[in-house]
């Protein structure tokens, strides 16, 4: 996920990056990385998760009994295949926590790489949803710790960081997470219901700029401090 955004010195007006991986990180098994591309490649395409492991195997060419000796399951192969897209993604936040720009300068730059990181994996936010509600117990406290947690600990550490300049007033980070996550994924979970009740159209590179712009000044105009609100009032 392009949590802290695409990169910090990237233009907004430049194309999005939709590409999908085609390798895993270094030192995992050739087949079971055949598994995990053929898996993204089906749901991207059918903009669904619901594929057979048959239909895996077949675009694969990769035997479907292997899908338990390398993953336990279709679960198993789900879980890993949200575990592989969020690494690179949520390792970038130590990154963007770390730069010398303003809390709010790095809070724009996380939205933007929310909605980025939901158009380049569509799938993304429909496996989360899946693996922590409909699937193990297990499972669900794996998508925790992968990619929960460390988005919590980041929001906490942005709060706090924002709070101490002065930019940011006192929020709850775990509201924080709620409003934000959720506001980011029902642009794309919830966009069969849009498109029938109001006719939007697909999520193209112009409407997740569109949002992008939306979100910012949504989020960081409810953050402004007491004295920015009340500087704010009074103009």
């Amino acid at each position: 996920m392009r949590l802290c955004a695409a990169r910090i010195s990237g233009r907004m007006g430049s194309p999005l990056n939709t590409n999908v991986p085609t390798r895993l990180a270094g030192g995992k098994n050739s087949t079971a990385e055949k598994l995990l591309v053929a898996a993204s490649e089906l749901m991207i395409e059918r903009a669904s998760i619901e594929v057979s492991l048959s239909d895996i195997a077949q675009k694969s060419g990769v035997n479907a009994a292997l899908v338990k000796y390398h993953f336990g399951n279709k679960d198993g192969l789900l879980l890993s295949l949200l575990e592989r897209d969020a690494a690179t993604e949520v390792s970038q936040l130590e990154y963007l926590i770390s730069q010398p720009i303003s809390p709010t300068a790095k809070l724009r730059l996380h939205i933007g790489g929310i909605i980025r990181a939901y158009h380049q994996f569509p799938y993304m936010n429909r496996l989360i949803h899946y693996l922590l509600h409909e699937s193990s117990a297990e499972a669900a406290d794996e998508v925790s710790k992968f990619f929960v947690a460390p988005l919590l600990e980041f929001h906490r550490r942005l709060l706090a960081e924002g709070v101490k300049a002065g930019e940011f007033r006192n929020i709850d980070p775990v509201l924080f997470y709620t409003s934000l996550i959720g506001a980011c994924d029902h642009l794309f979970f919830g966009r069969h219901a849009m498109s029938r009740a109001s006719g939007v159209g697909p999520v193209t590179d112009d409407v997740c700029r569109e949002y992008i712009k939306h979100m910012e000044a949504l989020i960081c105009g409810g953050m402004l401090n007491h004295k920015q609100e009340g500087a704010a009032a009074a103009g």
